[in-house]
C-alpha cells in the first residue's frame, strides 16, 4: 500500500511547541504560585535556622530555648531574612527559587538583567503592593505589560524564561 502525496500531510506539532512563552510577560497565576513557593522556602529556611539554634543551645547549655510568634524580634528577624532572600536572589540571577521552579524572571523595562539597586528597590516596594487589599497587584491583571506596583516603582517587569520548545528539543536530543 502506498500513500498518496495529496493525502499525506505531516501532523501539526503540539501547541506547546508551536508557541513559546519565552520573553513574554508573566501572568498572575505564574507569579502568584512562584511567590507562594518563595514564601514557603524562606519561611522553611528561617524555621530550620531557629531549630538549629535551639538544638545547639540545648546541647551546649542544657537549657531549652522557646520561640513565640509574638516575640517582636522574631518578626523583625524574619522580615530582615525575607528582605535578604528576595533582594539577593533578584540581584544575583533575576529569580528566586520559586521563580526558577515556575520559569519566570525579573528584568528591567528594556529586557536587560535587573541590577542590584533595582532588586533592592523592588524588594522595599513589594509590601506597598499588598496595601489596600492588594490593589497594587491589579496591574498584573489589567495592564498590558503585567506590572505590579512594585514593578512600576523599581522599573522592572517579570517575564517567562522557560522555553517549552527548547526543553522538548533538549529532551528529544537525549534519546
Amino acid at each position: 500500500m502506498t500513500a498518496r502525496p495529496e493525502s499525506a500531510s505531516p501532523s501539526e506539532p503540539p501547541a506547546v511547541i508551536r508557541e513559546s512563552l519565552q520573553g513574554k510577560y508573566a501572568g498572575f497565576a505564574s507569579r502568584f504560585v512562584a511567590f507562594a513557593a518563595d514564601v514557603a522556602v524562606s519561611l522553611g529556611v528561617f524555621m530550620l535556622v531557629l531549630a538549629a539554634i535551639s538544638f545547639a543551645a540545648r546541647v551546649l547549655t542544657g537549657k531549652d530555648i522557646t520561640w513565640h510568634r509574638g516575640d517582636t524580634w522574631i518578626v523583625i528577624a524574619y522580615a530582615v531574612w525575607a528582605f535578604v532572600y528576595f533582594a539577593y536572589c533578584w540581584a544575583a540571577s533575576g529569580r528566586t527559587a520559586g521563580m526558577a521552579l515556575f520559569g519566570v524572571r525579573v528584568v528591567t523595562d528594556d529586557g536587560t538583567d535587573a541590577s542590584g539597586w533595582r532588586a533592592v528597590v523592588r524588594t522595599l516596594a513589594l509590601p506597598l503592593s499588598f496595601l489596600f487589599l492588594g490593589l497594587g497587584f491589579l496591574g498584573i491583571l489589567l495592564g498590558d505589560r503585567r506590572r505590579a506596583l512594585h514593578d512600576v516603582i523599581a522599573g522592572t517587569a517579570v517575564i517567562y524564561s522557560w522555553d517549552a520548545r527548547a526543553a522538548r528539543l533538549r529532551f528529544l536530543s537525549r534519546s
